[in-house]
């Protein structure tokens, strides 16, 4: 989908302003991705390239919720400006590479919606590396697991998102595992309200997260973790560097639930990243978690007007018969 004819000026105006005054824009196009925010590539007249985020209405393909703008429930969608600046400086104070950002407009100066224009890595993710040449992306895992530990290693006394903590606010709830509990509750009844199967299997999976829930010590340190870091929210530079994208979601949290998303995401590429001392109750409990999130999810973006429903049905399917598959026998 092409922005509309005042937003491309909009976006013209912006990159000139981000790049300095004699170019043109040339051209925009949509980089895939981005079911939040619109994600376009500006070529100008010079062939110089950025990227612009644009967080607007129009631009998100995910329905309504209640509860999504608040942004004391740390699984509250990653939508706006100042969740991406928080998350930037956060990574960014703790080395993981980011794309540079050229401009932010929060004023309305060049579009009524939040916009930020970053740099431009214009190669292959992660995802694409790892397919074509998991040899070339042995190094760039390498780098990623450097990445991980840092983050792993900044810790905060609140679990939350990176922009509230960082501010002194607090998040609802009194743990992370309270937190994920109350959320894979309302994922497990958004899901069996769309598919038979797992209606069937409801009360077995609703015992099953609670009897997980309550095996899980208490905690009181939290670490920085992305959320959804898969290997195609990471781009790889010209330097062969990973570079983290999507970085909304970043959260204090509990490291396992970073652990869990890598591993689902990557199989058996996920060994460079693992690491020792995980809490393995918190892992089965996320598990779980995160298998029912991406049942509910992907379910419920269906009812929108997302574009690749194919793709998206597909991640629903094989998440829900996963989810099955961990109840007990």
């Amino acid at each position: 989908m092409a922005p509309r004819a005042a937003t491309r000026e909009r976006l013209a105006g912006a990159a000139r302003a981000a790049l300095g005054g004699g170019r043109r824009l040339e051209a925009v196009e949509r980089v895939t991705g981005g079911s939040k925010k619109g994600v376009y590539r500006l070529v100008m007249d010079d062939a110089t390239t950025v990227i612009a985020y644009l967080w607007d209405d129009a631009e998100n393909h995910w329905p309504a919720a209640e509860g999504d703008d608040d942004l004391a429930d740390p699984f509250s969608p990653g939508l706006g400006l100042d969740l991406f600046q928080a998350a930037h400086a956060r990574l960014d104070a703790l080395g993981v590479r980011v794309p540079a950002i050229r401009l932010v407009d929060r004023d309305g100066a060049h579009c009524p919606a939040g916009l930020a224009i970053v740099e431009d890595l214009p190669g292959e993710n992660l995802e694409a590396l790892l397919a074509r040449d998991p040899d070339a992306a042995a190094p760039v895992m390498a780098r990623l697991a450097e990445f991980l530990e840092a983050m792993r290693g900044h810790r905060a006394p609140a679990y939350g998102k990176v922009a509230v903590v960082d501010a002194g606010g607090t998040s609802h709830g009194t743990s992370c595992e309270g937190v994920v509990l109350d959320r894979a509750l309302r994922d497990l009844a958004e899901a069996a309200s769309r598919d038979p199967r797992i209606a069937g299997a409801s009360d077995r999976l609703e015992e099953r997260l609670s009897d997980l829930a309550a095996a899980v010590r208490p905690r009181a340190e939290y670490a920085t973790v992305h959320g959804e870091l898969g290997p195609d929210h990471v781009l790889v530079d010209a330097g062969g560097n990973p570079v983290v994208i999507d970085i909304e979601g970043a959260m204090y949290f509990d490291v396992e639930w970073e652990h869990v998303f890598l591993r689902i995401r990557l199989h058996d590429a996920y060994r460079p990243l693992g690491v020792d001392g995980l809490d393995e109750d918190r892992l089965a409990l996320y598990t779980l978690a995160q298998r029912l999130s991406l049942t509910a999810g992907p379910l419920r973006l269906l009812d929108g007007h997302f574009p690749d429903r194919a793709f998206m049905a597909g991640i629903a399917e094989h998440n829900l018969r996963q989810t099955l598959e961990l109840l007990p026998a």
